[in-house]
């Protein structure tokens, strides 16, 4: 069986970066990625098409240069891209769609996929491959997972995803959402993990042996919060276990050593505050403004991650993170 590998780390590793890769990044990894053999690489930044904001962090350069650059070094890989509805809008997609974007995940909260009707419509018109994204899949039952999925399905969807966007799923509910994606729709079930828990490679194996056929994975595991699986480590584990990647392992290993390894700002570990991710059910992506919070006005950043947690924030909240920061001094 061969499996369809989406490597991350020019989107979700932009959080890591604090949204500041150049040009040169981008085109030695997508070099180097399109010569390892890797399908599917997405860019953007890391909340997608139209996140550089001062909401969600500026970007030091252009997204859609980024996505220029990343397209010529392309042979036989195609790029990808992250749209949520509400950030990135119908006009992005075509844009990035003229400069030679294949692939769109539209992302949503598990519960919302019906926000997304309009993008996948146009998503399939310019002729992407498409895909729904349900966002933060642990925070709804299997039953709702479905509900939505269908959702996705019906607008015109080729892929969905379980997206445990904050790192909170064990093996088991993996399987069981995946399980159930794969009796109930037709299209095909992908899986997108964070190891906040160390619990992404484990998590993507399970979406695999569940029916899963696209999985995504980022070098270094170069990713909000505790990072992704790790693109490298998730290819030599799914080779051991006997199922086809096309992609050459060395060549990804030299990439994670020579390119990506030295413009990280940290390594990625699972820190206290990561591990408080998964513990807590809060979005990956802001751990950076929780630490940011939590230094500006004295508090716990674990006291404000439980707290948040607690609130069932989603993402598009990160303006709420400074506010309980704030209550929490009182």
């Amino acid at each position: 069986m061969t499996l369809n590998i989406l490597d991350v780390s020019l989107r979700d590793g932009s959080h890591s970066v604090r949204h500041s890769f150049t040009e040169e990044q981008v085109r030695a990894a997508a070099k180097g990625l399109n010569a390892a053999g890797v399908r599917y690489f997405e860019v953007s930044h890391g909340d997608g098409l139209g996140g550089s904001s001062l909401q969600y962090g500026l970007s030091t350069t252009d997204e859609l240069k980024l996505i220029e650059v990343a397209v010529s070094e392309c042979t036989t890989s195609e790029v990808a891209v992250l749209l949520i509805p509400g950030i990135g809008t119908k006009k992005d997609l075509e844009n990035a769609s003229k400069l030679g974007a294949k692939m769109v995940r539209v992302a949503t909260h598990v519960t919302e996929a019906d926000v997304a009707a309009q993008h996948i419509e146009l998503a399939r018109n310019l002729g992407l491959k498409t895909a729904g994204f349900l966002m933060m899949s642990h925070m709804a039952s299997v039953e709702k997972v479905v509900e939505q999925a269908k959702l996705f399905e019906s607008y015109g969807a080729e892929i969905v995803y379980v997206t445990d966007s904050a790192g909170a799923m064990l093996p088991n509910d993996v399987t069981e959402k995946i399980k159930a994606l794969k009796q109930n729709l037709q299209c095909d079930i992908g899986f997108h993990a964070h190891n906040n828990l160390s619990m992404a490679m484990a998590n993507t194996v399970a979406a695999v042996e569940a029916g899963a056929t696209y999985v995504d994975g980022s070098l270094r595991a170069l990713g909000a919060g505790a990072g992704n699986t790790q693109t490298e480590v998730m290819v030599a584990v799914l080779e051991r276990l006997g199922y086809e990647t096309g992609i050459d392992l060395y060549k990804l290993m030299d990439l994670a050593n020579d390119v990506i390894a030295p413009l990280m700002q940290q390594p990625q570990e699972i820190t206290s505050s990561s591990l408080t991710l998964g513990y807590a059910g809060v979005y990956s992506s802001f751990l950076l403004h929780a630490q940011k919070a939590a230094k500006q006005f004295g508090v716990d950043e674990r006291d404000l991650l439980m707290k948040i947690g607690q609130m069932k924030a989603v993402g598009g909240q990160e303006d709420l993170i400074y506010e309980v920061a704030q209550n929490l001094t009182r």
